[in-house]
C-alpha cells in the first residue's frame, strides 16, 4: 500500500498539478492552443523522440513493441466496433466511440507518466534511475504507432466527411517527428557522433522541457473544452479505455513474452486516457464532437485513479 500511495503522490499527482496550472493560466490569459500545439509537435516531441532513439539501441524487442502496439490498437478498435453494432448507435456516435477506445494520450500524458513513474520509487536503485531510458524508448515506439494511426485512420474513422486517407497521409508526412525518427536510425549506421556537436545540448534542453509543456498544453485544451454530461454512452468508452485496454495489454504482454521494465512500461502506457486530438478530429471532420469531448474529459479525470492502480500492478506483476 505504501508503494501505491508513493506512485500516486510522486508520479500521478504532479501530472495533474501541471494540467491544473495549464487550466488556470488559460482561464486567466486565454492562451493560443494552436501555437502551443505547434510548439509541441514541431519542436519538443521531435527532439524528445530523436534524443531517446539516439541514446537507445533499437533492438528486436523495440520492434516487437511496435507490433504489440498495433495489435492492441486493432483489438481496441474491434471492441469499439462490436459495441457500436450491439448498441445500434448512430453512425457518427459509433465512430466516435471507436476512436475514443482506440487512441490514448501517448504523448501529453504517456510520456510524462512514464518519465515520472520510472524516476521515482519503487523504480529507483541506489539513487539512480536505471530503467528510465528503456521505459522511455518503449513509450516512443508506442507514441509512433499512435501518432501515425491517429493522423490517418483516426481521421477516416471519425464518421464525418471532412477527411480522406490521402489527406491523412499528407498530414503525417508534414510531421517532423517522422523524419527525426528516420534520421536517428540512419545515424546509428554511421560513425558520426552527434552527441559531441553544438546542436546536442539544444536537443537535450528541448527533451527536458517536453513533460511540462505538454501537460500545461493539455490543461489549456481542457480549459477550452465545453463539457456536457447528458450523454451516457461516453462512460462506456471511458470504461473500455481505462480498464479493458490495460487488461488486453496484459494478455498481449504475456503472449509476446515481454518481461521486466519493457512489460511494465507497456502496461502503464496502456492505462492513459483518451487522446485529446480525437476532439480536434471530430470537429474538423464533422463527426460527433460532443461525444469526443465528454470521453476525453471523463477519461482524463478518472485516469488519476486508474493509472495509479495500473502503475502499482505493473510493479507487482512484472
Amino acid at each position: 500500500m505504501n508503494i501505491f500511495f508513493g506512485i500516486l503522490l510522486n508520479s500521478i499527482i504532479p501530472i495533474f498539478i501541471l494540467i491544473f496550472l495549464g487550466f488556470l493560466v488559460d482561464r486567466k490569459f486565454n492562451l493560443d492552443i494552436n501555437t502551443l500545439t505547434k510548439i509541441n509537435l514541431y519542436l519538443f516531441v521531435p527532439a524528445f523522440t530523436f534524443v531517446n532513439l539516439v541514446l537507445t539501441d533499437v533492438s528486436v524487442d523495440l520492434l516487437l513493441v511496435i507490433l504489440l502496439a498495433m495489435s492492441l490498437l486493432f483489438i481496441n478498435f474491434s471492441v469499439g466496433s462490436i459495441l457500436r453494432r450491439v448498441l445500434k448507435l448512430e453512425f457518427k456516435t459509433g465512430k466516435a466511440l471507436e476512436n475514443s477506445i482506440m487512441f490514448n494520450n501517448a504523448g501529453n500524458i504517456g510520456i510524462p507518466l512514464i518519465t515520472l513513474v520510472f524516476s521515482n520509487a519503487p523504480f529507483i536503485v541506489d539513487g539512480t534511475t536505471p530503467y528510465l531510458e528503456v521505459a522511455l524508448s518503449v513509450q516512443v515506439m508506442i507514441l509512433l504507432v499512435q501518432t501515425l494511426t491517429l493522423n490517418t485512420f483516426g481521421f477516416i474513422n471519425s464518421g464525418g466527411d471532412g477527411m480522406t486517407f490521402k489527406k491523412g497521409a499528407v498530414r503525417v508526412l508534414k510531421m517532423p517527428t517522422i523524419y527525426m525518427i528516420i534520421l536517428a536510425i540512419l545515424l546509428k549506421f554511421t560513425p558520426w557522433d552527434i552527441t559531441v556537436t553544438p546542436v546536442w545540448p539544444s536537443l537535450l534542453y528541448l527533451r527536458s522541457g517536453l513533460v511540462s509543456i505538454v501537460l500545461l498544453t493539455l490543461g489549456a485544451q481542457l480549459s477550452k473544452t465545453k463539457i456536457n454530461f447528458r450523454f451516457k454512452i461516453p462512460y462506456l468508452a471511458v470504461f473500455c479505455r481505462l480498464l479493458i485496454a490495460p487488461a488486453v495489454a496484459f494478455v498481449l504482454i504475456n503472449l509476446f513474452g515481454f518481461e521486466g521494465v519493457m512489460a511494465q512500461a507497456i502496461f502503464i502506457s496502456s492505462s492513459t486516457p483518451t487522446a485529446v486530438n480525437i476532439v480536434l478530429i471530430a470537429v474538423e471532420c464533422k463527426g460527433d464532437a460532443d461525444f469526443a469531448v465528454q470521453s476525453v474529459t471523463m477519461s482524463t479525470l478518472l485516469s488519476a485513479i486508474t493509472m495509479t492502480a495500473v502503475a502499482y500492478l505493473a510493479y507487482v506483476l512484472f
